[in-house]
């Protein structure tokens, strides 16, 4: 049985911080520990802890809901099943949404991330769960790596809770993008505000010109309760999937003049 831990959140009102800043207190005996939420690095290497402050206290709903939706856009095109996808688990942490996927049976699932705490994670949570796993910054892929992972012939991309807050640069996600190849899925979620046009950040920015541009076709996008806020309150994302069409020059968020 794995272990419970005691996870205080702030008693006062966290309303003005940003989703990124939010916090929350571990408890052990006489000491207490102050996290961030998005320090991954920290969380992952205390087992259990990120899928009990995320899952069962915060009744986060994301890798679900995009398996679903992917699920739905799939059925839309007879050609394809979803039994024949090669994923690319961006921000793949230590495998939740990578075992979403996998109950639904996708062919290959390659996990990526940024901090070798989450592939620790995933190799003491959900050991043979990948057929390949990499601790890369996509922002400075070499060439031999990408063409490593460009030979999993990958034909969809999938990014669950990583985009928009600094985990996952825009450069990082185009980089993934094009990896996988051309007439393929692409699914992720972003928090509700990065598809208004007051949102003016780079992220929101390159996602707004991403979903009009020929690069992308959009099949599904869907306003659903993402998670709970510290106090209680629903945080709602958009799920979106879409048919990748080719891929995304770098020009092309230059000219739009989003800094990478």
């Amino acid at each position: 049985m794995q272990q419970r831990h005691r996870i205080r959140f702030p008693k006062d009102s966290t309303h003005s911080l940003n989703q990124d800043e939010a916090y929350f207190f571990l408890q052990s005996e006489n000491k207490e520990r102050k996290i961030r939420f998005h320090d991954y690095n920290e969380i992952y290497k205390i087992p259990g802890l990120y899928e009990q402050l995320f899952y069962d206290r915060l009744k986060c709903n994301s890798p679900s809901k995009v398996t679903s939706i992917l699920h739905s856009a799939i059925e839309q095109k007879s050609s394809y099943n979803f039994t024949e996808l090669r994923a690319l688990d961006l921000g793949a942490g230590n495998g939740i949404m990578g075992e979403e996927l996998k109950k639904q049976g996708v062919s290959r699932l390659i996990g990526v991330d940024i901090i070798p705490e989450a592939y620790e994670a995933m190799i003491r949570d959900r050991p043979n769960l990948y057929d390949s796993y990499y601790i890369e910054d996509f922002c400075r892929l070499d060439t031999k790596t990408r063409k490593e992972i460009a030979s999993w012939q990958l034909d969809c991309l999938v990014s669950v809770a990583a985009l928009g807050f600094g985990d996952i640069s825009i450069k990082a996600f185009i980089e993934a993008f094009n990896i996988i190849q051309n007439q393929g899925w692409v699914a992720f979620n972003i928090k509700e505000t990065f598809l208004e046009h007051t949102d003016n950040t780079g992220f929101s920015r390159m996602i707004r010109e991403l979903v009009f541009s020929k690069y992308l076709n959009i099949y599904c996008i869907e306003r659903y309760r993402h998670r709970l806020s510290t106090e209680g309150e629903p945080l709602y994302y958009f799920a979106l999937v879409g048919w990748k069409n080719s891929d995304v020059p770098l020009e092309f968020l230059e000219a739009k003049e989003i800094i990478l």
